[in-house]
């Protein structure tokens, strides 16, 4: 009976045209992502999960909310956007990077809803930007987790302000960070201005600039693991060929144990 069970997943991963996430479905299924986690995941500093509320913020394809659902917790809501229109971005390239993401990544949501299925997860999506989560329409987590998203936001500090308004105590954050300005400026909070390059990024901060944003939403650093690539999955596209950028694959890969995109993560409780 695995057979065709295995051969309907693979016939739906196929309809989603692009995976953000790499993830384990069953019978040896594997979604073909832009990015694997999967090698990282363990190492990250995970508080206990086990039989907590559990919130997962701008979900994706669903790879933290499905985790914190396998470690354990006792009910996982994950939350993210409707649709392309509702990213977080500059005005003049509003429209067009929209339309250009739709075309590209197809609907919004569709991985997670795929996954979801192939897992029999229970894990509940809401349709909730970031800016407006609030305990009045989800109530209070005992763990919230973030991963990759305050680069795309134009208020990162206002974002995480909102993650601390619904969470109890305690948040976890996984984020990009910038690779210079992370080993050039170690304890200076800093940050990389890259919307001009790339309508979907706004800041990069360095290491020291992610725990300095959590602190001043209100949390207190507890942990830290990091700087560590985010390795790149098998639907990452090609990477330049150059001298220089392989040069720089090369000096990220000594330094941070991989090649994939710098990444820092933080647990922190919140302050009362």
């Amino acid at each position: 009976m695995s057979g065709p069970v295995d051969s309907a997943i693979s016939a739906s991963i196929e309809d989603v045209p692009l995976w953000y996430h790499t993830l384990d479905l069953p019978g040896g299924v594997v979604t073909p992502g832009w990015f694997d986690l999967r090698g990282i995941v363990d190492k990250l500093p995970w508080p206990d999960v086990r039989g907590k509320r559990c919130l997962d913020v701008g979900t994706y394809d669903g790879f933290y909310a499905f985790e914190l659902e396998r470690r354990g917790a006792s009910e996982v809501i994950a939350t993210d956007i409707g649709g392309h229109s509702e990213w977080d971005l500059p005005v003049a390239e509003r429209e067009l990077a929209a339309n250009a993401l739709a075309s590209f990544t197809g609907e919004k949501g569709l991985g997670f809803e795929v996954a979801k299925r192939a897992l029999g997860s229970k894990v509940e999506k809401r349709i909730v930007n970031v800016y407006n989560l609030s305990p009045d329409e989800l109530g209070m987590f005992d763990v919230v987790v973030c991963g990759s998203l305050m680069l795309h936001l134009r208020d990162p500090v206002r974002a995480l302000e909102a993650i601390r308004s619904v969470c109890n105590s305690w948040f976890m954050s996984v984020e990009e960070v910038a690779f210079d300005l992370t080993f050039r400026f170690r304890r200076r909070p800093v940050a990389d201005m890259r919307f001009e390059a790339n309508p979907t990024q706004w800041w990069v901060v360095n290491a020291a600039g992610h725990s300095r944003m959590i602190e001043a939403a209100g949390f207190s650093v507890v942990d830290r693991f990091g700087p560590f690539a985010e390795p790149f999955g098998a639907g990452h596209s090609a990477r330049g060929k150059n001298l220089r950028s392989r040069r720089r694959r090369l000096l990220r890969t000594m330094i941070l144990g991989g090649d994939g995109v710098p990444h820092n993560s933080v647990l922190a409780r919140t302050r009362s």
